[in-house]
């Protein structure tokens, strides 16, 4: 017998290059176990199509269009940043509760999560049998409970491809100091991933910074003067959540009190200010880059492994519900063994919800400035094979290509 009642799906948090592998991952579950008489719907731009009553059909698409939406990036049912509080939780449930919607998904990150957990609340207070699921995505991958998150391989596929293209540009031609700024507000995973474009030590990055060690002024003027002697040119990778002694960030934003739909701070310009600080004190010209959201929506550098993990953990979500269960997030654990493998289990909302989880202090070295090469045996696998590798006149082979292709 086919399961009762309607399923809904929204997205939520800023998209990614695989967010629509896992609604796809749902779509298909959905499909193959519920009767055709049971309505499947996406809602419109996260949570506020819910409370605005925006649904659309999902059963619609052909199979040869759900898988080109699979691969294309940004949310293809729209997304939101929006704190839900417990009346709207109520109300939006009530909404749903009309429509015998049973099962409600949310794909998304920290805040996200909070949101499926406030569904799930109400549903609960309520009285209302709705099974509430959260899918994990996110570029920053700070989510607990999970080895990774999709969203992040892609984008770290991406941030070490653009690192080691850069380096190969301010090589030729040097600026002499390059900064390049990474998205991650309170995490540096992504940051951490420019790691994966040094194969030797001349390579860049030559410097990284992520938001779990304070940046102090002087020292990091140091690092730069250090780096420039040795080799006379220096690419540094510093995350846009950077922050000195104090906790204040290094963003030329800081003092706008601009936030997003969740009340955090909105971050950026920091490889600005840090280039601007370099020539100023040191006399060195410096530029700065800023890929920003190139890097979550490059749909072309996707990493294949990602965007496989990313559908089936949307898939194992929607069994896992159907088994009875609610209140819990699909999580990705890596299986023991020296080949990479990945299995899902389910985590509890309550331990994931508004939860940051930063980069352990045991990938950052002790001077704060780099990341060890421990860190590389956990992210290769996941960029979905090797970088592009580049020749040169003095007959050096590339060896960027070298590391394992991680289920590619």
């Amino acid at each position: 017998m086919s399961p009762t009642g309607n399923v809904v799906i929204a997205q939520g948090g800023g998209p990614t290059a695989v967010i629509n592998a896992s609604l796809y991952g749902i779509v298909q579950e959905a499909a193959r176990k519920f009767a055709s008489t049971s309505n499947l719907w996406g809602a419109r731009n996260g949570i506020l199509g819910v409370q605005q009553d925006q649904f659309i059909n999902l059963r619609k698409p052909s199979e040869e269009s759900w898988k080109r939406i699979a691969a294309s990036p940004g949310a293809a049912l729209g997304s939101c940043r929006k704190m839900l509080s417990a009346e709207e939780a109520r109300e939006a449930v009530s909404l749903l509760r009309k429509k015998d919607v049973r099962y409600f998904f949310y794909i998304g990150g920290n805040d996200s999560m909070d949101t499926a957990l406030k569904m799930c609340q109400a549903a609960s207070a309520l009285g209302y049998e709705m099974h509430c699921a959260g899918i994990p995505k996110t570029i920053d991958n700070d989510l607990p409970y999970t080895d990774h998150c999709p969203g992040f391989g892609s984008a770290a596929r991406y941030i070490a491809q653009a690192t080691l293209d850069l380096g190969m540009d301010i090589r030729s031609l040097p600026t002499p100091v390059s900064i390049l700024e990474v998205m991650g507000r309170d995490a540096g995973w992504l940051t951490a991933a420019t790691l994966l474009a040094r194969r030797n030590p001349d390579d860049a990055p030559h410097l990284i910074y992520t938001p779990e060690m304070p940046l102090n002024r002087q020292k990091f003027l140091n690092d730069v003067q250090n780096a420039y002697d040795c080799r006379g040119w220096v690419v540094v990778a510093a995350s846009e959540g950077v922050r000195n002694e104090a906790g204040e960030s290094w963003s030329a934003r800081r003092s706008d009190n601009l936030t997003d739909g969740f009340g955090h701070p909105l971050s950026g310009d920091v490889a600005a200010t840090l280039a601007s600080l370099v020539t100023s004190e040191l006399g060195l010209r410096a530029r700065s880059e800023k890929p920003g959201l190139l890097g979550r929506a490059a749909g072309w550098l996707v990493s294949f492994t990602d965007r496989r993990e990313a559908e089936e953990v949307g898939a194992f979500g929607f069994s896992w519900a159907l088994k009875g269960h609610t209140g819990f997030i699909a999580s990705l654990e890596r299986q023991p063994g020296a080949a990479y493998k990945i299995g899902y289990h389910a985590v509890p909302l309550e331990s994931v919800a508004n939860k940051t989880r930063q980069l352990p202090r045991d990938y950052i070295t002790d001077s704060g400035n780099d990341i060890r090469e421990e860190y590389r045996a956990y992210a290769e696998p996941l960029v979905g094979g090797p970088l592009a590798g580049y020749a040169s006149l003095d007959g050096a082979q590339p060896e960027h290509a070298n590391f394992p292709k991680g289920g590619q």
